[in-house]
């Protein structure tokens, strides 16, 4: 999400209009989940997914139009049943998407994505909030949108009073995409939020996989060690960002707090140990060390004995990964990161 904001951004200060497709009021088990989003270009390219297929298909036809009308739309989708079939999908779901014109022509909409794009970067929060006449009143759709930062300050125009735009960010609605209908308009708010980060510790080539794989499910992700030849860009691409340390035992103070997940899989038994016992001084929301039950249980052994209580090995998961009898890199990452998905769900209940 972060890139993906950061990328609009930039198309606005190019001037250049696009159109959003962004799912919302899902039920079922569409493609994507809801917030999930995807930018049109006028030249028919786009940037992001909301799960290909038919669903990707007919919101590329409707920003056609779109670029024509230059007004939003919000499309119903079901994608059960025969659909479903002739996809040769998994899963089906109905839902509503909102297809809305960004007029790259507008400073405001310039002003509003780079606040937007900050915001991700910093580890911030806020509110995309956006309001269209209902189209059941077979009249014009009428589009107002604004951001609301976490202070309250609002960028772009909203009408209604403060107790109304407060609502809108409380609640469901502040920890997940969220829409209702009021004076007859569909008003969706969508929170502008960090998806977090993971700080993978050990460059082998389990991290190798484990990175790419977090950042397509929009985890920020951060790999630290030892070893300067490990942790490289001959190792890994952008976005993932590399941290060479001088030891294990040193980490520095990298801004862990509980957005943070880390993933423990360095190069040995006592590499592990060092980092587990720093990670569990941290306000991290999820510690996962990577190794066998009896390598986990001969850590706890010697970290009991250090004075760790047994209250702070709860927090941890290992061995790590959802249990897929996981063998290769490739699967490890897998299994790792669905439970880093897993956890960052549940977390947004």
């Amino acid at each position: 999400m972060r890139k993906l904001f950061r990328e609009m951004a930039d198309l606005l200060h190019n001037g250049e209009s696009f159109v959003t497709a962004t799912i919302f009021d899902k039920t079922g088990s569409a493609p994507r989940s809801e917030g999930s989003k995807m930018v049109v270009r006028s030249n028919g390219s786009i940037i992001g997914s909301i799960g290909g297929g038919r669903l990707e298909a007919e919101a590329l036809q409707l920003a056609s139009d779109i670029f024509q009308s230059k007004r939003p739309l919000i499309h119903s989708f079901d994608l059960t049943g025969e659909d479903v079939a002739e996809m040769t999908m998994i899963c089906g779901g109905r839902g509503e998407i909102l297809l809305d014109y960004v007029d790259g022509n507008d400073n405001t909409n310039r002003v509003l994505f780079d606040e937007a794009a900050a915001i991700l970067q910093q580890g911030s929060k806020a509110w995309l909030i956006t309001a269209i006449g209902d189209p059941k009143q077979n009249a014009v759709p009428v589009r107002q949108q604004c951001l609301v930062r976490n202070d309250g300050y609002m960028i772009g125009a909203m009408d209604g009073d403060t107790g109304f735009l407060a609502k809108l960010i409380s609640g469901p609605g502040k920890v997940s995409i969220h829409a209702e209908v009021r004076d007859d308009r569909r008003i969706l708010v969508e929170p502008i939020r960090h998806d977090g980060i993971v700080y993978i510790f050990g460059a082998g080539h389990v991290s190798q996989k484990i990175a790419p794989l977090a950042e397509s499910v929009g985890f920020r992700t951060v790999v630290l060690d030892d070893r300067k030849e490990y942790a490289s860009r001959s190792r890994f691409s952008p976005p993932t960002e590399l941290v060479v340390l001088e030891t294990f035992s040193r980490v520095p103070n990298t801004g862990i707090d509980r957005n943070s997940y880390i993933v423990i899989v360095t190069r040995g038994h006592m590499h592990d140990k060092v980092v587990l016992e720093q990670a569990l001084k941290s306000e991290a929301g999820y510690i996962g060390m990577i190794g066998s039950k009896r390598k986990r249980d001969t850590i706890y052994e010697a970290l009991l004995k250090e004075g760790f209580a047994k209250t702070d090995l709860d927090r941890v998961y290992s061995p790590i990964g959802t249990d897929i009898k996981a063998e290769t890199p490739e699967e490890l990452a897998v299994s790792i990161v669905g439970e880093l998905i897993k956890v960052r769900a549940e977390r947004e209940q």
